[in-house]
């Protein structure tokens, strides 16, 4: 029986019945009813890649050990495998605890996601490192020094895109580099304000979206519950930014333009108006340049992802039509190939 990842098992199964086993780690455990007033669990598993749900049935003997299997225990789940528009299922579901060498393998994570997310994490460094003002690049550096292995241990959003360990760090570097290439097309839009932006709108997900530095499920934590990420990451960078002022980090600039101030006014402008409308959760609206790149790159990249996650997971209903997949809008179309010129 083949060992693959959460993603993997979401891209392979389909109405044929797959093989496969999955090492994963328990997130959470629900008790909840179906219609009938048939009870069962709704467990989810994460691992590096993603989360996967399954219903275990009180009439199964499986449901015994769901309710006696700790939250974080890391089991190997083994059975058939199918997907519809409601998500994955499982038939003949099985598992076992893993061992000491098997959990240590599990929990340094997919070699290849890994590796993605380090060449990423490589290229937002790069970026921050050559923006030219001196006090936004100051800023990154000690956010980095502060709050860099949380960062890359953080998701992006506790579900629908990046929504993974690390995932915030993927989210933040394809963010970046269309942010650069943009400020390329539009001279308008100051580069080192947007990158800076890209960086920390969503910082304060690492107290709504973070991990443990030892597992794959999301920390619940109040105060990402009681303020949510936005007004979490206002407050950060106010800290970072009063720590540098206290220490003398950002020198002497009362000669510099545009004024420190003023930076720093804009760039939590960009922090409080990402989500680009009140009703999403912006205490403001975008009233910049930048305020208003930044929100259409922040939502481009979520629907890119979204897209890549969605096609191979929807059943075909008809010759390059696919089930729609929450939380798109509508039923997917292949899309169209590259050009080729044949024989």
């Amino acid at each position: 029986m083949s060992l693959i990842s959460i993603s993997s098992l979401k891209e392979q199964a389909g109405e044929v019945p797959l093989i496969a086993s999955v090492s994963a780690q328990l997130q959470a455990r629900a008790v909840k009813t179906t219609k009938g007033g048939k009870p069962y669990f709704d467990l989810v598993f994460a691992d590096a890649t993603g989360s996967l749900n399954l219903k275990v049935w009180s009439d199964t003997p499986l449901h015994t050990e769901a309710e006696n299997l700790p939250l974080n225990a890391i089991v190997r789940l083994e059975g058939e495998w199918t997907q519809n528009q409601y998500g994955v299922n499982g038939n003949g579901v099985s598992w076992a605890r893993l061992d000491d060498a098997a959990i240590a393998d599990f929990l340094a994570g997919d070699p290849v996601l890994r590796k993605k997310q380090e060449k990423d994490f490589q290229d937002i460094s790069e970026m921050c490192a050559a923006m030219v003002d001196p006090r936004l690049r100051r800023l990154a550096e000690y956010f980095f020094e502060e709050m860099g292995d949380r960062f890359r241990r953080t998701a992006a959003a506790k579900k629908n895109h990046h929504a993974r360990r690390g995932g915030l760090v993927e989210h933040v570097a394809q963010m970046m580099r269309s942010s650069v290439a943009i400020c390329g097309i539009y001279p308008e839009l100051n580069r080192d304000l947007m990158v800076a932006g890209v960086l920390f709108h969503d910082c304060g997900k690492l107290w709504e979206n973070s991990y443990p530095e030892d597992g794959f499920g999301q920390i619940h934590s109040r105060y990402g519950e009681m303020l949510g990420h936005i007004p979490l990451g206002i407050e950060l960078v106010n800290k970072l930014w009063n720590d540098l002022m206290e220490a003398g980090d950002f020198g002497d600039f009362t000669n510099s333009k545009p004024s420190t101030e003023d930076v720093r006014l804009h760039l939590l402008h960009l922090i409080g108006s990402h989500h680009g409308q009140l009703e999403f959760g912006s205490p403001v609206l975008p009233k910049t340049p930048e305020a208003y790149a930044l929100h259409y790159i922040d939502n481009l990249d979520a629907k890119m992802e979204m897209l890549r996650d969605a096609y191979p997971q929807a059943n075909e209903v008809a010759k390059g039509i696919y089930e729609r997949v929450f939380p798109l809008a509508a039923n997917l179309v292949e899309p169209l190939g590259e050009f080729s010129a044949g024989e």
